[in-house]
């Protein structure tokens, strides 16, 4: 499993409740891009409607921009292949409240390329601020412990 693109900052944004494995319709070109390592999920979302899962505002650029279509849009919203009791079940935990469904990272699995998705809940500010002081002493503690292996 080669992870292709990564979206970080939702895991600082939001707390990860669940996560769900979903294949993602593409163009031959989209296919390429991505298995180039140029799509971007920073600032995209997923949305659950009774006909399917749709990821939106995710960006794949061109293959070959020269060579693409008038009519190409990298920020078209792509469907989500899901199983239908879990299309049901994401369906019903967004109506629930307070609860998002993002994209997590894009991989390539046996020639497929996935996503992985996860429901998340939005961290407050005070939770945020607890990830950065956990993430400064746990820097701190390797290198205080790189200082003692040092002599």
């Amino acid at each position: 499993m080669k992870f292709l693109s990564e979206n970080r900052k939702v895991r600082f944004d939001y707390e990860i409740l669940e996560t769900f494995e979903a294949g993602v319709v593409l163009t031959g070109q989209e296919v390429k891009s991505v298995m180039g390592g140029r799509a971007d999920l920073t600032a995209s979302y997923v949305i659950v409607k009774p006909s399917g899962a749709y990821i939106l505002n995710s960006k794949i650029p061109a293959y070959q921009p020269k060579n693409t279509p008038k009519e190409y849009d990298p920020e078209r919203n792509r469907q989500l292949l899901l199983h239908k009791d879990q299309l049901n079940y994401l369906m019903g935990k967004a109506k629930e409240g307070r609860l998002t469904i993002v994209p997590l990272s894009l991989y390539n699995k046996n020639h497929r390329i996935k996503v992985s998705i996860g429901l998340a809940r939005s961290k407050k500010k005070l939770d945020k601020r607890e990830t950065i002081k956990k993430r400064e002493t746990d820097r701190e503690i390797r290198r205080a412990f790189k200082k003692i292996k040092r002599g």
